[in-house]
């Protein structure tokens, strides 16, 4: 039976001395997502234990392209935390990362508990408080990104921090789907997005994470923050560099990493 407490020790150490090891899957091919799961777990109790505190979710792998090439066709989730929380004008601290990568996204705030299975696209709608744009910054303990999906999973879903905007927006007020979105870096226009992006729509990413939830008896519940999904591909990020993400009639995000 594969330890799985001494596989989340691995990333737990990989995280504290900030030393990026090789995949889990590398010597442990037989780790199952649900076990990668559970290793996520261990770590977020863990970081709770020590005084973090989860704020939300986070869903990833929610374009074809990402699914395709972990060779997966649904996506995945890990937690957010308040300590991975940055405040907009502030300096992105680049001390704690590894190898960070920028997306833009649509955050949702909950408003109600959110629980599947059953979950349709009117209940997300009658569940969420707000929309926000956001700007997630991803992650990997696992070295040069070589991940499976069991990899990425058992990484918190390769996570790292997030910013949210100021101009939340009535989910009805907003044609999620259309919304358009372009990543600047260092003043060069790096790639563009649409909501659409993500599993079609924004709120059907909500909607599949509240019934993938619900089989592990978990809700999203009301005050959450939900990051539905990167709108295009991530862009690497360097020490200084500065981004800017703009949402097409709703609000620009910037952000720079200290050097």
């Amino acid at each position: 039976m594969t330890d799985l407490q001494a596989l989340a020790d691995r990333l737990w150490e990989a995280e504290r001395t900030k030393t990026a090891i090789p995949p889990l899957t590398a010597d442990h091919p037989e780790l199952t997502p649900d076990d990668a799961y559970r290793i996520q777990l261990l770590n977020i109790e863990r970081k709770t234990a020590f005084g973090a505190r989860v704020v939300g979710k986070k869903i990833g792998l929610t374009s074809k392209a990402m699914q395709n090439l972990l060779g997966v066709d649904e996506p995945d989730y890990g937690h957010l935390l308040d300590t991975m929380q940055v405040a907009a004008g502030s300096p992105v601290p680049w001390a704690p990362l590894f190898q960070p990568k920028v997306e833009g996204e649509i955050a949702f705030i909950m408003k109600r508990t959110l629980k599947g299975p059953g979950v349709m696209y009117l209940d997300v709608l009658d569940a969420v408080e707000a929309a926000v744009p956001a700007i997630e910054i991803v992650d990997s303990r696992i070295r040069d990104w070589k991940i499976k999906l069991q990899d990425t999973i058992a990484d918190n879903a390769s996570s790292g921090l997030f910013l949210l905007g100021r101009a939340a927006r009535r989910v009805e007020d907003v044609d999620l789907a259309a919304v358009g979105m372009a990543l600047y870096k260092n003043g060069a226009l790096v790639n563009t997005g649409v909501g659409a992006a993500a599993l079609g729509h924004p709120l059907y990413s909500v909607a599949w994470l509240a019934n993938f939830l619900g089989r592990f008896d978990i809700a999203l519940e009301a005050g959450e923050i939900v990051l539905s999904g990167a709108l295009s591909a991530a862009v690497d990020a360097a020490p200084g560099d500065r981004f800017t993400v703009a949402f097409d009639g709703w609000e620009t995000l910037e952000l720079q990493f200290e050097r």
